[in-house]
């Protein structure tokens, strides 16, 4: 099928087969596809609505494109989200991440900079001193020393270089949102990850099904947040090997404060960066609470506990006790250690 054909066969609101897609994401990586037809066909799609094969199909070619990154033979996992929930909060999974590995996770986090937020992950870690200019061998020490790194994804997906440029352009959330979390180069054995639309929460742990994650959550938080909400009841479905298990979860479930969204918003990744450092030397708030709710999911996700209570109060206590600031400022020793090497 040309592109031509995929364009007007979705802009008729009718979806492509998982083959088709498979085609029409091959076409989308190739450098001789015009801007305009991939800009047509993103829009399109946004405007018909996704679906499970669409999603899994474009995953599938996005990951087969991307660096190789050859961990060890662990289990690992991911908390990126998916972005575009326009919600502008602070930047929670970048700091669960760091909270998640000082508990004993080991995680590979994808990032960006900025597409539909005021400040992506890669924007807040470079403010705070994390470069993303990481070879895969130094990504790799890092992750073998302090059980997480971060994988920029322009630098792991080079193919996706004209594609941003569209999504840069178009300004709003596309297919590529959804897809992103699915796509880390590592090969994942579990998942935490948000996305904005509840109506595709079903599909989307269908999709992390699809792709061979064991174990897995994604949820949709309250006021349609890509991360869990202190601001009310927020809904998930648990990837259990081929068990898709729905449930919902208020922040006084697991001992935490109700807070509405404004109290999580966040600024520029400098304002940002301040918000994570104050949060990881224990400033309690929403802040705090927001990154032990979504941390606490992580760890129940990841095993590492058997009630999501239990991952909260171990976030908490991960945070009071310095280690999670630990974990950042191990980090950031790391980055300004490897960066010094590269100008000497």
């Amino acid at each position: 099928m040309s592109m031509r054909l995929a364009i007007e066969k979705v802009k008729d609101k009718k979806h492509l087969y998982y083959e088709e897609m498979l085609d029409a994401s091959i076409k989308m990586f190739h450098d001789n596809t015009p801007l305009e037809e991939i800009e047509e066909l993103l829009i399109a799609l946004s405007k018909k609505g996704e679906t499970a094969q669409e999603v899994a199909a474009l995953a599938t070619v996005m990951k087969s494109f991307a660096i190789e990154v050859p961990v060890p033979g662990e289990r690992y996992m991911d908390n990126c989200g998916t972005g575009g929930d326009g919600c502008n909060s602070f930047n929670i999974s970048t700091t669960s991440a760091l909270v998640l590995a000082a508990a004993g996770a080991k995680v590979t986090k994808h990032g960006n900079r900025k597409i539909s937020s005021a400040a992506g992950s890669s924007d807040v870690l470079e403010a705070l001193g994390i470069h993303t200019d990481f070879t895969i061998a130094e990504t790799l020490e890092l992750l073998e020393k302090e059980n997480v790194t971060f994988l920029y994804a322009p630098n792991v997906h080079p193919k996706l270089k004209r594609i941003g440029q569209v999504r840069r352009k178009i300004g709003k959330p596309t297919i590529f949102n959804l897809v992103g979390p699915l796509t880390n180069p590592v090969d994942l054995e579990t998942q935490f990850t948000g996305i904005y639309r509840r109506d595709f929460l079903m599909e989307y742990a269908n999709v992390m099904k699809m792709l061979g994650r064991k174990r897995g959550i994604v949820v949709t938080g309250a006021g349609g947040m890509d991360e869990a909400s202190l601001a009310g009841q927020n809904q998930f479905v648990l990837v259990d090997h081929d068990d898709l298990i729905p449930f919902s979860l208020r922040p006084e479930d697991v001992g935490l404060n109700e807070a509405p969204l404004e109290a999580i918003r966040g600024g520029n990744p400098d304002e940002n960066a301040i918000i994570l450092r104050k949060l990881l030397a224990g400033k309690r708030d929403a802040y705090f609470d927001a990154v032990a709710l979504n941390t606490g999911i992580g760890l129940f996700s990841y095993g590492k506990v058997d009630r999501i209570q239990d991952g909260v109060e171990m976030a908490i206590d991960t945070i009071l006790t310095g280690k999670a600031l630990d974990k950042l400022d191990a980090v950031i020793a790391y980055s300004e250690a490897h960066r010094k090497e590269k100008i000497s």
